[in-house]
């Protein structure tokens, strides 16, 4: 199951890109680390823009970790669409990561004897399965039709041309779910009800933020498979 949690699993390495990226001064580098080991102060440190603008223009490969780097890009872009809530942005960037993964686009696990690559398929798998499958199916729905319509948008188009579902459809079916899902008692005790009231209220601002987050940051392949340009 996702969580909103790439915050808390940054690594030494990212908060040491941090302190490379904005200190100026040996004073300053040990201001920044304490600065780092308060949450608010560190989130406020993590809206930089000299880190957006470090990810994007280092001529090597970085040193950071695939949470950092989509919780940062995933914040920008957010934020460019006015969307300033960090718990929802958190939620976002730890969808990127785990279907960044492409085995992990099928299926949550543990739902299901089978994977399931299209929608219709899991509409299908919820008349089977226990009231705790069919929360984390539904989430997983709202979550591919988020990752599909955003990342993926222009394969989507591309498919829609052949008779397959519009952007439209992925935006009721994704709303609908996460609607759905906040509501359910899994979801309060996770904290994460707020977050899906959210992406159900705001799905295609979020969804436009990551077209712009794929058409500018990403590069996919003929097979749609998202590739970091780092």
């Amino acid at each position: 199951m996702i969580r909103a949690n790439c915050r808390e699993r940054f690594t030494a390495a990212d908060f040491e890109f941090i302190v490379r990226t904005l200190a100026r001064s040996q004073t300053d580098h040990v201001s920044i680390v304490d600065l780092l080991s308060d949450g608010d102060t560190r989130d406020s440190i993590l809206d930089h823009p000299r880190l957006v603008e470090a990810i994007l223009s280092h001529p090597v490969q970085l040193r950071i970790s695939s949470q950092f780097y989509f919780y940062v890009l995933a914040r920008h872009v957010l934020r460019q669409a006015a969307i300033n809530d960090r718990k929802l942005c958190d939620y976002v960037a730890s969808l990127l990561e785990t279907f960044s993964r492409a085995s992990q686009l099928q299926r949550p696990d543990n739902v299901g004897e089978h994977a399931h690559e299209y929608i219709c398929d899991m509409l299908i798998a919820l008349q089977r399965l226990s009231p705790e499958q069919v929360f984390l199916l539904r989430a997983h729905i709202g979550n591919y039709s988020l990752f599909i319509s955003g990342i993926f948008h222009e394969n989507a188009q591309r498919r829609r041309d052949r008779g397959g579902p519009d952007l439209k459809f992925y935006e009721q079916i994704g709303r609908t779910n996460y609607q759905l899902v906040a509501g359910h008692e899994v979801a309060r005790r996770c904290e994460l009800d707020d977050v899906f009231e959210g992406l159900a209220e705001r799905f295609r601002d979020v969804r436009l933020a990551l077209n712009e987050l794929s058409d500018r940051l990403l590069n996919l392949d003929e097979d749609a498979r998202p590739s970091l340009v780092l």
